[in-house]
């Protein structure tokens, strides 16, 4: 009996380490068992293949950033009279110092710009070079160049400048329409001065207008960090293309709060290429004022939407004037195109060429009419100061 036992002990070891050693057979191999249980596939990178690499904007940036240069600007300025000069008892005893009160003093300023050909054209803001009296353009090689503005366009804050050097590195233009909401976009200038930067966001929204900053607004919104300093840079699009020119920052504190505006790639061409054609922009007026329709006007001119802009003033003897226009109408197409607020009826009417005859549609009483008006040339507007 005592052998029985101890055969039986023997063979229980047995099978105890042969199962031992199968499991741990399975964990080397998965599957070898037919242990039961539902089957799991797990997808895992091969021991061949290379983990992937950081993204990186690098090459983006790489690409644009020869176009992009500073451009210091100095003019001269009255110096601000002190007070006290125009106390007689102290002129009595310290005299009026030569005049002080007169003199003048150079003030400088700080933006960006960037290279738009091969053969010195600069674009930049038009308020980096407003009344400058010299501007100083330095490249990205560390050369600096003695820069003349072509011209101007304060109503969309452009300047072109130009350099007298060939060969430079001109930035490579994006497609007019071609970003999203949510797309990356690099945003390169020279803030506070400190050099050359590039900052990196999003393109948080399209179309801004009816901010106050310039007559004509259709602003790229975005998050890349734009300070002063930027105002004329460059807003690049993932692959190293100009999309924007930055301009405006939304900021309580002078610093980026997550809110900037870059004019878009659309406007800036169209801006550029007149520019450089006439030394100026050219565009259509009538001589109206429009103002927004909001639910409480279209409500009380009986309007079933809000859609159009609703003329608030005629000028006297202008276009408008001369083709019966009268205030009150409701313009509601140019031409063919819909006029969908005041913003969009001041970018249609800017659109027409001056001398022709444009045909407006409005709403006057409910009853839709029309008036042929013979567009002339928009009158230099006076741009608002800027901080």
């Amino acid at each position: 009996m005592h052998k029985a036992w101890l055969w039986f002990a023997q063979c229980v070891a047995v099978l105890v380490v042969l199962a031992a050693a199968l499991l741990a057979l399975d964990r080397l191999i998965p599957g070898l068992l037919p242990l039961g249980g539902d089957a799991i596939t797990i997808r895992e990178v091969g021991g061949g293949t290379p983990a992937p690499t950081s993204l990186s904007y690098a090459d983006a940036a790489a690409k644009s950033l020869p176009s992009v240069v500073n451009i210091f600007t100095s003019k001269q300025v009255r110096a601000q009279r002190a007070p006290y000069m125009d106390d007689p008892m102290f002129r009595r005893f310290f005299g009026d110092g030569g005049n002080a009160g007169d003199r003048t003093q150079r003030v400088s300023n700080l933006g960006s710009g960037v290279i738009v050909s091969q053969d010195g054209f600069v674009l930049t803001n038009h308020h980096v070079v407003e009344a400058a009296d010299e501007i100083q353009v330095a490249l990205a090689d560390g050369g600096t160049i003695k820069a003349e503005v072509v011209g101007t366009d304060p109503e969309t804050d452009l300047a072109v400048l130009k350099v007298p050097r060939a060969g430079l590195p001109a930035v490579t233009f994006a497609q007019p329409d071609g970003l999203r909401v949510g797309d990356v976009v690099l945003a390169i200038g020279n803030p506070f001065g400190v050099g050359q930067t590039v900052t990196m966001g999003i393109v948080s929204a399209l179309g801004r207008s009816h901010l106050g900053i310039n007559t004509f607004e259709n602003y790229i919104q975005t998050d890349a960090a734009i300070n002063p300093g930027n105002s004329g840079g460059a807003l690049i699009d993932g692959a190293g293309n100009l999309a924007g020119i930055n301009t405006a920052i939304f900021s309580r504190t002078g610093g980026s709060l997550g809110i900037g505006f870059a004019i878009p790639v659309s406007i800036v061409r169209q801006v550029m290429e007149q520019i450089i054609a006439n030394g100026s922009v050219i565009r259509g007026w009538v001589g109206i004022e429009v103002q927004e329709i909001t639910p409480e006007i279209a409500e009380s001119f009986g309007l079933e939407a809000t859609d159009g802009a609703l003329i608030a003033g005629v000028l006297r003897g202008g276009p408008a004037d001369r083709a019966g226009i009268r205030p009150g109408d409701v313009l509601i197409r140019v031409g063919d195109k819909p006029v969908r607020d005041s913003s969009s009826l001041l970018n249609l009417i800017a659109a027409l060429p001056p001398g022709k005859t444009a045909r407006l549609s409005l709403l006057r009483d409910g009853v839709e009419t029309h008036a042929a008006v013979t567009v002339e040339k928009r009158p230099a507007m006076r741009r608002a100061a800027r901080e």
